[in-house]
């Protein structure tokens, strides 16, 4: 992507469905809501160490971007099932 601005708005932008989604599924409890919090926990932890990993190693942060829209894509797909 040429401006890394518009990527990461695009990335806010996208990431609110994903909440949206997180919250409503939280809201109705249960063992999905249980599971559902284990896993974004899990998932932010190992985005934060791969982000780290890639800026490491040379990456830039479009890269990182590019990484976390492609892991907000792939909770939306899930979450919407």
């Amino acid at each position: 992507m040429s401006n890394p601005f518009f990527a990461a708005f695009l990335l806010a932008l996208e990431a609110q469905k994903v909440i949206e989604l997180r919250l409503v599924r939280i809201a109705w409890g249960g063992a999905e809501a249980q599971a559902e919090m284990v896993s974004m926990v899990g998932e932010k932890v190992v985005a934060a160490m791969e982000a780290a990993n890639t800026l490491m190693t040379g990456g830039s942060h479009d890269d990182v971007i590019t990484r976390y829209r492609d892991l907000v894509a792939a909770n939306v797909r899930r979450l919407t099932a």
